[in-house]
């Protein structure tokens, strides 16, 4: 799978929602319950980010459960994307990128959403055939205005910001022509994963799914 075919692809997925709920399970045993509820609510892609040692059979549980894309995130080597794909992931996302990675997915026919924030960065992954990327972390390096400014040299780069995105300031992000969806980890508190309040966090999920580009 070429680099253009895998942003072909992600961003479908990304076109799926408004926003990709950024997960971190310590729990694999909680991973099903909280698939089903962010897709009922309406956010079909989710990230699972490779931070905690439960990540990856949470991917195998969350994988199972129908209507979900699940991805993992913090892909950073090779090695990373082959387990990540071996536990039944849909797509990786990275925080940046490089030549190995880009190779690994290659071959792993894996879809890959790489992270670039400098426009060196994204004439880079542009280059290597990426168009849809992950902004990040988005408010650090300048939030929406910085996002704004690379629209114009480069029109036909998309992004997912994430990084510090938030219900106060998603809309900031979702009203520029360059951004398809938000990534966030409001959506999914560890106090309500840890008391299985599901009830909460599909609510969220509804309220996120109604955030409009503008």
């Amino acid at each position: 799978m070429t680099p253009a075919q895998q942003s072909q692809q992600t961003r479908t997925l990304c076109n799926l929602a408004p926003v990709i709920p950024v997960i971190v399970i310590r729990d694999a045993a909680r991973a099903a319950d909280l698939a089903r509820a962010l897709v009922t609510g309406g956010l079909p892609v989710l990230e699972v980010t490779l931070r905690s040692d439960a990540a990856l059979d949470s991917i195998r549980a969350m994988s199972a459960v129908e209507g979900g894309h699940v991805g993992a995130g913090t892909v950073l080597t090779p090695d990373d994307a082959r387990r990540a794909k071996d536990a039944g992931a849909s797509f990786a996302v990275s925080p940046g990128l490089t030549d190995r990675l880009i190779d690994a997915c290659a071959e792993l026919d894996l879809p890959l959403l790489p992270g670039a924030v400098t426009a060196s960065e994204v004439m880079r992954a542009a280059d290597a055939g990426f168009d849809m990327l992950k902004f990040f972390p988005a408010e650090a390096v300048g939030g929406a205005p910085a996002l704004k400014s690379l629209a114009g040299p480069l029109p036909k780069i998309s992004f997912c910001p994430t990084g510090g995105v938030s219900p106060g300031n998603a809309l900031s992000y979702l009203s520029l022509p360059n951004v398809v969806c938000v990534g966030g980890s409001w959506i999914v508190t560890d106090a309500d994963m840890a008391a299985g309040n599901w009830a909460a966090i599909e609510d969220r999920a509804r309220t996120a799914t109604a955030l409009r580009q503008g």
